[in-house]
């Protein structure tokens, strides 16, 4: 039998909208109680077994990168509950992880020690994520002062290089100049050989099916089908073009 990687037992995740609620009601009235209540992810289970490549997609506002973020330990689920099997998980996505007021440099050791890594081996392998995320000087300014671009790139080079058992990507891949792109699509494939667990969140199909096991598509926070790439993907296109 295959050793799972990671299990997602009817998890479900909640968010309050107060976008309707003035400052007076929500605040000083304390009517916090009384906002509406999403349901952005609904009863989703699944199982990903030890160094596969999952593939999640939907619409957006379909409760994907929510779904990641649950599983990256950010926010607990409301309902359910997700056993990672004692697996260190990185999330690799933009605008997540990192303090803007560091440096590059900074935030890499802080991330490194986040993912579980200690300090000498994050050192160890700094010039080498320095290297693969062509900032050159721009490591040693605050990343307020990055592009998203640019962001991304120092996001996929810490979380590829340093060693995690389960990889959650949410677009990163489709950001960056062609160059950036292609080299990211070369890592991914060298951590494919090392047996590493990735789930990766992607409207871009071709990156789908080059790297995807499976293919997991939620609407509406809901399950719809899981099963082999080429299959899901072409239900789903189907879905998406009625």
């Amino acid at each position: 039998m295959s050793d799972i990687a990671l299990e997602v037992n009817h998890v479900s995740i909640d968010y309050k909208n107060l976008m309707h609620m003035s400052l007076h009601q929500g605040v000083l009235k304390g009517d916090v109680k009384r906002a509406d209540i999403i349901r952005a992810v609904d009863d989703i289970s699944f199982t990903v077994e030890k160094g596969k490549i999952l593939g999640i997609v939907g619409r957006n506002g379909s409760g994907k990168t929510t779904l990641l973020r649950s599983i990256a330990g950010i926010f607990r689920p409301d309902e359910g509950n997700i056993d990672t099997k004692g697996n260190r998980v990185s999330l690799m996505a933009i605008g997540i992880g990192f303090n803007p007021r560091n440096t590059g440099r900074e935030n890499i050791l802080k991330s490194g020690m986040l993912l579980g890594c200690q300090l000498d081996y994050v050192k160890e392998h700094m010039d080498e994520i320095i290297e693969f995320s062509e900032l050159g000087d721009f490591i040693d300014r605050p990343v307020r002062t990055y592009s998203s671009g640019m962001y991304s790139k120092l996001s996929f080079a810490v979380t590829a290089i340093l060693d995690t058992d389960i990889m959650l990507v949410d677009e990163v891949l489709s950001v960056g100049d062609e160059h950036f792109r292609k080299k990211s699509y070369a890592k991914m494939e060298e951590l494919m050989l090392s047996n590493r667990t990735v789930l990766i969140v992607s409207h871009a199909t071709d990156t789908l099916k080059k790297f995807c096991d499976e293919i997991l598509w939620i609407n509406d926070g809901k399950f719809m089908q899981l099963g082999d790439t080429e299959g899901v993907l072409s239900e789903y296109d189907e879905f998406m073009n009625l």
